[in-house]
């Protein structure tokens, strides 16, 4: 994860093995966000669903300290996978 001029830069591969470790430093950042926190997928290669979790509980972290999150550069086979879960309203475009 990278932060770039008040966006959150997920990293090139997102799998259940780099899962926790991304969303600690995640949430971490948050806190220095203005909102709505930026998240820039568009890096993202490598994935599984546990990509959408992180993005989900990111979110979710998000809410617990009234900000909200939009997601940009959301690959399209991990968007059409957000469909799939009935969940893509919950990752608004940015």
């Amino acid at each position: 994860m990278q932060k770039r001029a008040d966006v959150l830069t997920l990293p090139k591969e997102l799998t259940h093995d780099s899962a926790t470790a991304c969303l600690a430093q995640l949430s971490t950042a948050i806190a220095d966000e203005v909102t709505p926190v930026r998240v820039d997928a568009a890096a993202l290669g490598h994935f599984d669903s546990s990509a959408l979790a992180v993005l989900l509980e990111l979110r979710r972290a998000c809410l617990r300290v009234g900000k909200s999150m939009v997601v940009q550069g959301l690959p399209q086979r991990l968007r059409d996978l957000a469909t799939v879960y009935g969940i893509e309203s919950l990752l608004p475009d940015a």
